[in-house]
């Protein structure tokens, strides 16, 4: 049992933080800054996908990447993985980012496209695997959608690593952040809202190094290893302070470990 004077503490901390980073101008140096340059449902749950897999490293190199790939895509990523000719997919050739490479980017883009001409898009994936829960809900349609999306029968290996499995204990800190950018409320300017069928109570907060270190710091975290088990303890904390929608102190996490 957590003293509520601990609660106080905590919800403290996260609420002075949260009001300093949760502003619009957070978006500009954010990879959220690239599906905001979209309108269209489609194009802004797969120009987000895109983008949360690929944001590991210096975030002014995953904004340069991820804004490349979009102008491959002709600006129009649903569009050009849904109506793209053969000819057309030949601009993805030769995309790199880290490890993220061509094959594994053909691999993403038939995926996602099977995914929106015969599973109903990348919403529908994830809330039809929520629904189907018998436990930790967000945990099972992260899996489920893992499971669909690798379901065709060519399948690099190399691939794999490229979406985290959390059945095995990932902190999938990528597959969370874009959760929180469909599900979270609009209110900040910052998440899109856009899903309405997974509430945010429900989401896990994505976990990197900044935002461990800030966690572990204010005592809202005690494991040392940044795997799905710290997942769950620091979100359980942050539902102590907000039940309704605890992730939105991600932001107040990470902003605070990144501009320290």
């Amino acid at each position: 049992m957590i003293p509520a004077e601990t609660i106080e503490r905590w919800r403290s901390f996260l609420e002075a933080r949260y009001a300093v980073y949760a502003v619009p101008g957070f978006v500009a140096n954010d990879p959220v800054s690239i599906p905001h340059q979209f309108s269209k449902k489609d194009d802004i749950e797969i120009a987000a996908f895109f983008t949360a897999t690929i944001s590991w490293g210096n975030r002014k190199a995953i904004l340069k990447a991820a804004s490349q790939l979009m102008e491959r895509m002709d600006g129009a990523p649903a569009d050009f993985l849904l109506k793209g000719s053969d000819e057309d997919w030949k601009k993805l050739d030769g995309f790199v980012y880290r490890t993220f490479q061509f094959t594994d980017l053909l691999f993403f883009s038939n995926a996602l496209k099977n995914i929106y001409s015969f599973q109903g898009g990348l919403e529908k994936v994830f809330t039809d695997g929520f629904n189907a829960a018998s436990s930790y809900g967000i945990i099972d349609s992260i899996a489920f959608f893992r499971k669909v999306f690798f379901s065709s029968s060519w399948l690099p290996q190399r691939t794999v690593k490229h979406v985290p499995d959390v059945l095995q204990g990932s902190a999938a800190k990528r597959i969370n952040m874009f959760l929180r950018w469909m599900v979270r409320p609009s209110a900040e300017g910052i998440d899109f809202g856009i899903w309405k069928a997974i509430p945010p109570s429900s989401l896990l907060c994505p976990l990197d190094l900044h935002s461990a270190a800030i966690a572990r710091e204010a005592g809202l975290l005690k494991r040392h290893v940044n795997d799905l088990i710290a997942v769950i303890e620091l979100t359980n904390n942050l539902r102590l302070v907000d039940s309704i929608d605890p992730v939105r102190f991600d932001l107040a996490l990470f902003g605070e470990g990144v501009n320290r």
